[in-house]
């Protein structure tokens, strides 16, 4: 496993300083405590709760995210020649008069 996909998956805990402000800290799950100094400034700060982050499975933004990091670690295979290339064969040309001026390949 990854070391992002370790630390995604691990919750943020919020804590509020009397002094400072919010700030985040991760940890694993339930091994937050209640109370934690400020990195700041060093007081005890109390911990929020807060709304969890849930996603529902299977939207697309997941889906690309998940084939994204897939990709990384197992990349796609390709086999066969070169495709062919997309050339047309009769050249277009507009009909508006003033592209007539325009000079030609």
């Amino acid at each position: 496993m990854t070391r992002a996909r370790t630390v995604r998956c691990m919750p943020i805990y919020e804590y509020r300083c009397p002094r400072c402000d919010v700030y985040e800290i991760i940890r694993a799950l339930g091994a937050a405590p209640d109370a934690e100094d400020c990195p700041t400034c060093g007081q005890p700060a109390r911990r929020l709760i807060s709304a969890p982050h849930l996603s529902r499975t299977n939207t697309p933004s997941s889906r690309l995210i998940d084939a994204a990091e897939r990709s990384a670690t197992e990349p796609d295979v390709i086999t066969g020649g070169i495709p062919p290339s997309r050339v047309r064969s009769t050249p277009t040309y507009s009909s508006n008069p003033l592209s007539r001026k325009l000079p030609r390949p």
